[in-house]
């Protein structure tokens, strides 16, 4: 069977390759995008609960930040194409907005009078929120071609 196993997990076949999306760089990335959805999703909810009105737009933006470190963290968790395409989505996201944020937070600073995780390229965390989806996309990249390296050598009918 071709379709994915029960509970949404990738089929039989693909596990021989799938382990590799957590080992090593993999289980470095999603600590870290894990760490960051937990700054970002605290930091956020304070803001928002208790200074709404000094910053919203910075606020609401560390809140998209921590939603999508949510979102990375499980696709890289989880693996399998699924995982791999959660992730590539939510890497390519925060690329995007780190670099949209970062651009206009340094154009028109009035427009930010708080941080957000994003301004300044994420300068606030060391630039960590440019360098994590960079090193993401990477990793899903050569993850992928581990993972499709099978298909290319024609043995994809592994049904059992």
């Amino acid at each position: 069977m071709a379709d994915g196993g029960a509970l949404g997990r990738p089929a039989a076949e693909g596990t021989s390759a799938e382990p590799g999306t957590i080992r090593g760089p993999g289980r470095v990335l999603v600590a870290l995008y894990g760490v960051f959805a937990l700054a970002a999703g605290a930091r956020a909810a304070v803001q928002l609960s208790t200074q709404f009105d000094e910053a919203p737009l910075a606020y609401l933006l560390s809140a998209v930040a921590a939603v999508v470190y949510v979102i990375a963290t499980v696709g890289l968790a989880r693996g399998g194409r699924g995982g791999r395409r959660t992730a590539v989505v939510a890497c390519s996201i925060e690329l995007a907005g780190v670099l949209v944020v970062g651009t206009l937070s340094l154009l028109d600073p009035a427009a930010f009078p708080d941080a957000t995780v994003w301004s300044g390229y994420g300068q606030g965390y060391g630039y960590v929120p440019l360098l994590l989806p960079v090193l993401g996309l990477l990793w899903l990249r050569q993850r992928s071609r581990v993972a499709d390296a099978p298909a290319e050598t024609g043995g994809t009918d592994h049904t059992g």
